[in-house]
């Protein structure tokens, strides 16, 4: 069997060489030539990604080729979707990178051909414009082909391991297409479950993100109450975390692909249903995480008073620019929108990051510092100053 990954990015990747670590012939569709050519040369083009160099130079360029041509995945059974689905300033879903590449699989698809999207999407996305641009495409109807949705459940920097250990969903937008999916990723996902719906697993993923957002939120606003009050918030979290409690850690606020992101699918479909009251929690977790940027930007100058220089003097160093610890990516990145605020409130601000070369922070419109260099450093992630 020959199965086509569609996407070969942060999650597509993992996910195709693990398919080929199976043993299954594997067809990579990207659209960055660059990023073919050097897996299929054996090198891996996402580093701190662990345990992915050796799959990549084991099947780069053998059991797993990658093509920017759709076309050269025409022989495949099976195609796994996955490409991003980002959002407008409005937090409205921009669906053209997926109408892309659904379209151009509808021009290869054959009878009894099975498609899977991994990408997040708002519920009923499967069912309706995902099945509708491949029947338009290739001119079958759904039963001719068989369509389903498992969403990924990756975390960037862990990705092989969660695919082989964490548990992994899969629902049909049908019976059979739901079976047929199912019999397909157990052969290469150790912890499968099959939901009755692909409706059912497109929700299970998008819930997940707004639990996460919703006590990210929580943590927040406790950490500010605590400062507040004088106690050592994070003593108080130790004991109270416990098999039935478990506070988050405060941050800048929620970055990268996911949490900020998947929330504003279930409150934007509730606000065109006008049902406002459904969504509230979450929309005040996500205006709670993202303020917390401003937050951090007034104790940073109330910090940078106490040094013995004028303000606009104080070089401040902020320490870790991208939107998660040891992750070279800034979607969405709190951290980065920290540094622009205080930049654009005239401060001396500068910033380190160790995944980033001083010229790749350059490029960024951000001044490069050094910590050493600093009057004030603020690490980002551990939400900690030193002078």
């Amino acid at each position: 069997m020959k199965i086509a990954v569609i996407g070969l990015g942060n999650a597509g990747l993992p996910l195709a060489s693990v398919i080929a670590d199976s043993g299954f012939e594997v067809i990579g569709v990207d659209i960055d030539d660059e990023r073919c050519e050097k897996i299929n040369r054996g090198i891996n083009p996402i580093p701190e990604e662990t345990g992915l160099d050796e799959l990549i130079g084991r099947y780069g360029g053998k059991r797993l080729v990658a093509t920017p041509r759709y076309e050269d995945a025409r022989g495949c059974e099976s195609f796994i979707v996955i490409v991003p689905l980002l959002i407008d300033e409005g937090h409205n879903p921009d669906f053209r990178i997926l109408e892309e590449a659904f379209r151009s699989v509808g021009k290869i698809l054959k009878k009894d051909n099975l498609v899977v999207l991994e990408t997040t999407v708002p519920p009923n996305t499967t069912e309706s414009m995902i099945q509708s641009w491949l029947e338009e495409e290739s001119g079958l109807q759904l039963g001719d082909f068989y369509l389903a949705h498992s969403p990924e459940r990756i975390m960037t920097g862990y990705s092989i391991s969660r695919l082989r250990e964490f548990p992994k969903i899969v629902g049909g937008v049908d019976e059979e297409s739901g079976r047929l999916a199912f019999d397909l990723y157990r052969k290469f996902i150790p912890n499968l479950k099959k939901v009755s719906s692909s409706r059912v697993a497109e929700f299970v993923k998008i819930i997940e993100g707004s639990y996460r957002d919703v006590n990210v939120a929580l943590a927040n606003e406790l950490f500010k109450i605590a400062e507040e009050l004088e106690i050592d918030f994070h003593e108080a979290r130790e004991y109270a975390n416990h098999d039935y409690c478990h506070i988050h850690l405060p941050s800048t606020g929620v970055g990268g692909h996911c949490i900020p992101v998947y929330p504003w699918f279930l409150i934007n479909e509730m606000e065109k249903r006008e049902w406002f009251s459904f969504a509230e929690l979450q929309r005040t977790s996500r205006k709670i995480n993202d303020e917390m940027v401003g937050y951090w930007a007034e104790r940073i100058v109330l910090k940078a008073l106490d040094v013995d220089k004028p303000l606009g003097r104080v070089k401040i160093c902020l320490k870790g620019i991208t939107y998660r610890d040891g992750v070279k990516g800034i979607y969405h990145s709190r951290n980065l929108a920290l540094a622009r605020l205080l930049a654009r409130k005239g401060l001396q601000v500068g910033v380190y990051d160790e995944l980033f070369t001083q010229g790749e922070i350059e490029s960024l419109s951000l001044r490069f510092m050094d910590p050493d260099d600093a009057d004030l450093v603020f690490d980002c992630f551990d939400l900690r100053f030193s002078v």
